[in-house]
This record gives C-alpha cells, sequence and structure tokens, in this order.
C-alpha cells in the first residue's frame, strides 16, 4: 500500500464538490470585473525565481536538471510567470490587461495549518495601470468575492500599508541601512518575539534606538505622525499615493474592509507600492487568508518595457479555513437530478431517458453494473438523487414509466412516450 505524500492532499467528491462552488464563486467574480483567464505552465526554470532570490531558495523549490540539462522547478507562485507572459506579448495585449487563473503551486515547506507543499490559488492581476483605481480594484474584487462566498465584513478585514513608507521612513534614519533586510524584518514581526524583531532591525543597520522608534511608529498606524517624522518626498508621495487608494476603494464600495497597517509589507522584495493581507478578524486562522498589492518594477526586470502592475492571490487552503470557521463553506456532499433504474431488458429505453435529460443539463445516472433493483435504489440515495426515474420491464408493457420522488417517497407512472417531455426539469410534483 502507498501513502501519500506528506504536504499533498486528496480531496474525495464531497470535498471537491465544496472546493469546486468557493472556486466557481472567485472565478466568476473576476469575469465580472472583466478579468479573461489564462492557462499557464507546471515546470519554469529555475532562474526565474534564483536571479531575483538567490540559490538559498532553490531549498524551497521542487526543482531538479531535466533531461536537456535545464535547470527546472515545478512554479513556486504564479507572479514570474505572469510577467514573463506579458513580455513575451506586450506590444499585442491591449492595455491595461486583466487576467486571473485558478492552478496547483509547489513549494517544498514546513506544513501546518493552511499551508501545504502543493497548494492552490486563485491569481487576479492588473498590467498597465500605475492609477489607484487599479489598486482600488483589486482590493474590491477581492471584498466581492468573499461576500459572495457568504462572508462580512464581521468575518474579515484587509491590512494595507505600502511598501515605500517602510522605505523611506528607514532611508530617513542617519544609519546604512539595508532596506529589504528591514522590510522582510518587519513582515516577520507579528510571528516573532519583539527582541528577536529588534535585533533583525539592528541586523540590517538600524542602531537600538532606532529600532525601538521605528517600531513605535510602524506600530501606531498614524499616517500623519509618519510624514512629521520622515518628511521626506518618496513618503509624502506614499502616503498621498496610499491614501488615494483607499478613496478609491470607499467608490468601489471596499474601503469599509480597509484597516492601515503600517506592520504590513509583504515578504516578497518585488513589491513595490500598496501592499495588503486579508485576516481572519476573529483571529482563529492564524495566519494570513491571503495577500496581494503593486509590483511596478517586475515587467521590466524580465526584459520588457516598463509597465505598472498590481494583483492578489487567494489561497484556496487557508480561505477554506476561514469559510469554514465563519459557517459559509459550501456542504460536503455530492448532489443527482435523476437516477433512471433499470429492471430486466429495458437498457434502450432507458438509454433514451437518460440522454434526453443528459441534454438538458441535469446530472443524470444510470445503472452500469447490473445491480438489483434494491442495490440501485441504495446507489441513488448514496448520491442523493432527486428523482429516481424507474424503467421496468413491467411498466414496459403498460407503456409507462414510475416517477419517485427520493425525499418524500411518493410515486407515480407516466407515459413512457411523454417523459421527459416538454417540461425542462419534470419532478414528481409535476407528474403526480
Amino acid at each position: 500500500m502507498y501513502d501519500r505524500i506528506k504536504g499533498f492532499r486528496d480531496f474525495y467528491p464531497g470535498e471537491m464538490s465544496s472546493r469546486r462552488s468557493a472556486i466557481d464563486g472567485l472565478e466568476e467574480t473576476a469575469r465580472e470585473y472583466g478579468f479573461r483567464e489564462i492557462g499557464t505552465p507546471a515546470l519554469e526554470r529555475a532562474e526565474m525565481w534564483t536571479d531575483k532570490s538567490g540559490d538559498d531558495i532553490v531549498d524551497e523549490l521542487y526543482s531538479f536538471e531535466d533531461q536537456s540539462g535545464r535547470h527546472v522547478t515545478l512554479t513556486p507562485e504564479l507572479t514570474p510567470t505572469v510577467a514573463r507572459m506579458v513580455v513575451a506579448k506586450q506590444q499585442e495585449l491591449s492595455k491595461p490587461i486583466k487576467w486571473f487563473s485558478t492552478r496547483p503551486f509547489w513549494r517544498y515547506e514546513q506544513v501546518q495549518q493552511g499551508r501545504y507543499r502543493e497548494f492552490y490559488q486563485t491569481n487576479v492581476d492588473i498590467f498597465g495601470s500605475s492609477e489607484p483605481e487599479a489598486d482600488a480594484e483589486i482590493l474590491a474584487w477581492a471584498a466581492d468575492a468573499l461576500t459572495g462566498l457568504g462572508l462580512t465584513g464581521d468575518h474579515f478585514e484587509f491590512r494595507i500599508s505600502h511598501r515605500d513608507i517602510l522605505g523611506g521612513v528607514l532611508e530617513s534614519y542617519d544609519a546604512d541601512v539595508d532596506t529589504e533586510a528591514a522590510i522582510r524584518a518587519v513582515d516577520k514581526s507579528d510571528k516573532i518575539s519583539r527582541a528577536e524583531y529588534h535585533d533583525l532591525l539592528i541586523d540590517a543597520g538600524l542602531t537600538a534606538d532606532q529600532a525601538a522608534a521605528f517600531d513605535d511608529l510602524i506600530a501606531s498606524g498614524d499616517l500623519d505622525e509618519v510624514r512629521a517624522v520622515a518628511d521626506t518626498e518618496r513618503v509624502t508621495a506614499a502616503v498621498e499615493n496610499l491614501r488615494n487608494v483607499l478613496a478609491a476603494a470607499e467608490d468601489f464600495g471596499a474601503r469599509e474592509y480597509c484597516t492601515v497597517s503600517l506592520e504590513t509589507a509583504r515578504g516578497l522584495d518585488y513589491y513595490t507600492g500598496v501592499v495588503f493581507e486579508c485576516f481572519d478578524s476573529a483571529g482563529e486562522v492564524s495566519r494570513s487568508i491571503f495577500g496581494g498589492g503593486r509590483y511596478d518594477d517586475l515587467i521590466e526586470s524580465f526584459g520588457g518595457q516598463p509597465t505598472p502592475a498590481v494583483g492578489v492571490a487567494p489561497g484556496h487552503a487557508t480561505l477554506s479555513l476561514l469559510l469554514q470557521r465563519a459557517g459559509v463553506w459550501p456542504e460536503e456532499e455530492v448532489t443527482t437530478d435523476y437516477y433512471v433504474l433499470q429492471i430486466g431488458d429495458t437498457r434502450a429505453d432507458a438509454a433514451r431517458i437518460v440522454r434526453e435529460l443528459r441534454e438538458r443539463g441535469h446530472v443524470v445516472e444510470t445503472d452500469i453494473a447490473g445491480r438489483s433493483f434494491g442495490a440501485q435504489l441504495d446507489y441513488a440515495d448514496s448520491i442523493n438523487a432527486e428523482t429516481v426515474v424507474i424503467v421496468g420491464e413491467q411498466d414496459l408493457a403498460n407503456d409507462e414509466v414510475t416517477i419517485k420522488d427520493m425525499e418524500s417517497g411518493d410515486q407515480t407512472q407516466v407515459p413512457v412516450d411523454e417523459f421527459p417531455g416538454d417540461l425542462e426539469r419534470p419532478t414528481y410534483d409535476d407528474l403526480a
């Protein structure tokens, strides 16, 4: 017997039905916003990640050398892939480019609540607009997608920040600061002790007093105080941009879900502007549900023309935890509209009924295992069939079939030539 590999999951029909319902909700909202679906490969050149993050990231990748001697990896995230795609056809694509996709990714990391080595995300991105409205549209899509799944503002919040506020404040200190290292420390601040956090800031180049002052300033979230402390062109522009995004989010219906949180940094170095993370308001899900933000320099770094970009990527594992906590996770069950039960040599008539019902878009099953009447009825019950159509030799001798409502147990006979007839979804109630 083979065991399942750690960090990878099996989804049986009931759970897959729930997942499909949630995915359909995310994707339908994306389509309503005009995002177009794309497909992307599972395998990419590992250099797309090692060139940006160094060889240390290899430990987190499912990477290997293929038969042609190329260093390749199963994709750990989508952003570099879509950046590559934009560069490849940049002159042909109408701006703004609005894409979405749902697919699996792979990272070799510690398995914990809501985190697996194979995981699924729905990615939503806009390329070609630096306007605050683009950031606000991403926030609005995320809010509408979550509320469309049954959540409310009591269940989630968006913690929003700006990378240039953090970078600008760090630059304002009289110190040689590794800005990216300090921002990565901010990103870790809620996962480590205050002393460990300060040590990381000191390692990045701040003095102990500066680290403490920076911590207090960022924790306050007061944009006016930030501008007073670091009155630089970079900080002023970033504060204005963040406020403009929030103003647009107000008009787009998403502002009520947004909280300014300058401790939100996002760990990836390619983020350049507004960033945000979605959290469980009750704190029962121990990590962020998902995050996103602006990455204006990535397309150019991949060899393309300067192209502003902003996106978000809800992870399905953490999202399912939030939906379950809120009591709105879709019911884990399979459903069937019709089961066509055969008794005796009735395959031709049963098959005709099955075909006509399926042509109308219904979920229809019939016997393919030569089972008895009782076994077929038990199976119909196990797949939650709403209606059973009994096609038996005795009924056919009278030119009839039996229609049975599985919930009530009531049944009636109807002429075989009149079923399904002109009704789009004939049930016992229609025919009794």
